[in-house]
């Protein structure tokens, strides 16, 4: 059977479901760096063949990570279908590094990518102020692949959707910043204002993979996205799993109105066992 690609499944209707993985780190030591990114095409693989979408970040916290593209060309093959597998690019890079990005994707058959501005608090500078000037600059050389943006719906939602309905967007769809059924109002004002807005651009929803509530590991990730720390420290004191408690997030989603997802913080050695597991909990197929 034929893949599809993420612009033609989001405008099926059908839930849309990703998982976005995080290449090794640039630092890291040769035979540990080659180790890392053997596990990253094992669960690459095993996703997409399942049929699931795959974001591959760039930069996502701040630190420099291996050029995920490179590494997809040059040891994925055949193995995996272009299709299923999207890329992020941010800004946190110099111009003729993005730009050039851009093509290397579509010339090697990527044909969607996600392009965001980046965490302006850590790391490199932007080469640009904005991400949709990165996208307007991208769609002025290739008119043919998706470009993906970003909402983050716990923020003012009015101006969030403003943002995706402007015509400088440049982008198909959008990924939104993590939410969690421990807030889940923000994102209901969110949906309800994009259908007041009539906004028809399909979104998918950040789910975050807590894998326990280590009160060190909560903090750490407080420093890049907001983290029900009281509300996960007491699911998982009360016997929940982790696969419990991400369906739970999944499932509030579906509930307000969201119908695509993906699925960060996976381990990369059971990103699919562990995927499936959520979603059967979830109620989705």
């Amino acid at each position: 059977m034929p893949s599809s690609d993420l612009l033609t499944a989001l405008r099926t209707g059908a839930p849309v479901v990703g998982a976005e993985l995080r290449p090794p780190r640039a630092e890291l030591e040769t035979a540990e760096g080659m180790d890392a990114w053997i596990d990253t095409y094992h669960a690459v693989r095993r996703l997409t063949s399942a049929g699931t979408f795959v974001f591959l970040t760039d930069s996502a916290v701040g630190a420099d990570e291996e050029d995920n593209l490179r590494h997809l060309v040059t040891n994925l093959g055949t193995d995996v279908p272009r299709e299923r597998v999207v890329p992020f690019l941010t800004a946190k890079h110099s111009l003729e590094y993005c730009l050039s990005y851009a093509d290397r994707a579509h010339q090697s058959g990527f044909p969607a990518l996600v392009v965001l501005g980046g965490d302006k608090s850590v790391g490199r500078p932007r080469a640009v102020e904005h991400a949709w000037q990165l996208r307007e600059m991208l769609r002025a050389r290739n008119q043919s692949i998706a470009l993906g943006g970003w909402a983050n719906p716990n923020r003012d939602p009015e101006r969030q959707v403003e943002y995706l309905a402007a015509a400088n967007l440049h982008a198909e769809f959008y990924l939104t910043q993590i939410v969690s059924h421990h807030a889940i109002e923000p994102v209901q004002r969110f949906l309800r204002v994009s259908r007041e807005a009539g906004l028809t651009l399909p979104g998918i929803f950040g789910v975050f993979f807590y894998r326990s509530a280590n009160p060190r590991t909560l903090a750490a990730l407080e420093r890049f996205l907001p983290v029900p720390v009281e509300g996960l420290t007491r699911e998982f004191a009360s016997g929940l799993t982790a696969e419990d408690v991400c369906a739970r997030t999944v499932r509030a989603l579906r509930d307000a109105g969201a119908q695509h997802f993906y699925i960060s913080n996976l381990p990369l050695s059971r990103a699919q066992t562990v995927l499936a597991a959520v979603l059967r909990k979830a109620g989705l197929p």
